[in-house]
């Protein structure tokens, strides 16, 4: 059970939220519509140092700056738990200072659950979330499947994710702020499932949050299944194999990729390799960058 879920839940259990917008097609791409590529930095490649305290929020809006990147993508893991208005209101000031987006927050999910009481906490923290996430000015979040429960089955776990991003998308449409589903092992493991998720969800505020890293088989033909439901991505700079192999990620083909089907979002370098991220970083960033604007950053 989440940290904070009890009180979130009471909160919003007399709260009866209907979504604004209408069901529309699913697709959030089209090779139709023109790409639009925009890059940003994942605060997860700082991991490290944002533990310890020797980085803070603030900082990477610095280097985003220092690299000439668009935006920043919030994982939440280290947001302060006393005074976390204070928090928010600090980091959008700063950020909206320096021309630097916060497009999209990353948090911790598990949406496996049978139980429903434990969906119905389930939801209360996505909209908890969720309101973080507007206070932000951030219009997406990061969700994670989780794992399929011992004694139960692919399809009826799936069958349970869909639901319950689908409630929570429902109160999230209030709010303006997209749920995107990661390809993050367990439920999620292969492009099929997560489609299939994301279609029985059928709300336009549920989509794919799409990690370049994350297939085990098959990447580039996975990564390409997902494209026509991203509503954001993250990009790693390895692709590992069944067995665990690391290979080099081939960028330049995998953002032609995102071009030729008409995406239209945020490519987030999320670091973690081995090597030092304040030599690292700054590197991949840049060739991000450039691939941006080779292939259709506006």
């Amino acid at each position: 059970m989440h940290r904070q879920t009890r009180d979130i839940l009471s909160r919003r259990e007399a709260l009866c939220s209907l979504s604004l917008l209408p069901s529309v097609a699913l697709a959030s791409t089209s090779r139709d519509q023109a790409p639009r590529l925009k890059t940003a930095i994942c605060a997860y490649s700082f991991r490290k140092a944002l533990g310890d305290g020797s980085l803070s929020y603030l900082d990477l809006v610095d280097l985003a700056v220092e690299h000439g990147i668009d935006g920043i993508d919030s994982t939440v893991y280290w947001f302060p738990r006393e005074n976390l208005s204070g928090f928010l209101a600090a980091f959008r000031r700063k950020a909206y200072l320096a021309a630097v987006e916060l497009p999209s927050i990353a948090i911790r999910s598990d949406l496996c659950r049978s139980d429903a009481r434990a969906q119905d906490m389930e939801v209360a923290w996505l909209q908890h979330w969720v309101d973080v996430s507007h206070e932000l000015g951030s219009s997406h979040i990061r969700v994670f499947g989780g794992n399929v429960p011992q004694g139960s089955s692919e399809d009826e776990a799936a069958k349970w994710v869909a639901e319950i991003l689908k409630r929570a998308g429902d109160y999230a449409a209030g709010k303006g702020v997209v749920l995107g589903l990661e390809n993050h092992g367990g439920i999620t493991s292969r492009a099929e499932r997560i489609i299939q998720i994301v279609e029985a969800a059928d709300h336009p505020n549920v989509g794919i949050n799409l990690d370049t890293g994350n297939f085990r088989s098959n990447p580039y033909q996975q990564i390409e299944m997902c494209l026509p439901y991203a509503v954001n991505s993250q990009f790693k700079v390895d692709i590992r194999d069944e067995q665990g192999n690391h290979t080099p990620s081939d960028w330049d083909r995998i953002v032609r990729m995102f071009a030729d089907a008409g995406y239209r979002g945020y490519m987030a370098l999320e670091y973690e390799a081995a090597e030092d991220p304040f030599e690292a970083v700054p590197r991949h960033l840049g060739r991000l960058r450039d691939l941006a604007a080779k292939y259709g950053k506006a």
